[in-house]
């Protein structure tokens, strides 16, 4: 269902594994500021971010891939695929904050949302983001995605709060 890797003009997206823990948290994992409007929160040691990519690398429903740059082989963040339902497709991504502000994020989500679409089960890819992460808003907005509503108490990111929060919706339909 998910391929096993996809290309940018400036970043490669492969399948995570065991070797990405270390850049992963030295990288963003324990940076408050990246997690901020994440549903996790900032690692305060390896084996918490061993444990997550054990947990990407059994996951069925979806794919968890880092995100390499090009130039250097680089780990500058993470995208994961998800299967919501036999014709839908969300994700999730995070990105080190040294690498914000690139258009590298939206470069990622613009070839995942291509690839997606051109599958001929797939109908739709789209997921939420916080109605205070802009940023995000933003890159989903530049990757050809439409902002579809709020939804209301959806979704909790404890960094923030322990209530849910009201998030945007954004898909791409073919």
């Amino acid at each position: 269902m998910f391929p096993n890797g996809l290309q940018t003009p400036r970043l490669r997206l492969r399948p995570i594994g065991l070797a990405d823990a270390a850049p992963i948290f030295d990288g963003y994992a324990q940076d408050p500021e990246v997690s901020r409007y994440l549903t996790w929160r900032p690692h305060s040691e390896i084996g918490q971010t061993r444990a997550y990519v054990q947990a990407c690398m059994a996951a069925t429903k979806s794919r968890t891939y880092v995100l390499i740059r090009r130039t250097d082989d680089a780990v500058v963040g993470a995208f994961d695929l998800r299967q919501t339902t036999t014709t839908c497709l969300g994700y999730g991504y995070v990105l080190g904050r040294p690498f914000w502000g690139h258009g590298l994020m939206t470069e990622a989500l613009t070839t995942v949302v291509e690839w997606a679409l051109r599958q001929s089960a797939i109908w739709r890819i789209g997921d939420v983001c916080d109605v205070q992460n802009l940023a995000s808003a933003r890159v989903m907005e530049k990757a050809g995605l439409e902002r579809e509503g709020i939804l209301r108490r959806w979704m909790v990111h404890p960094n923030l709060d322990q209530a849910p929060r009201d998030c945007f919706s954004f898909s791409k339909v073919r």
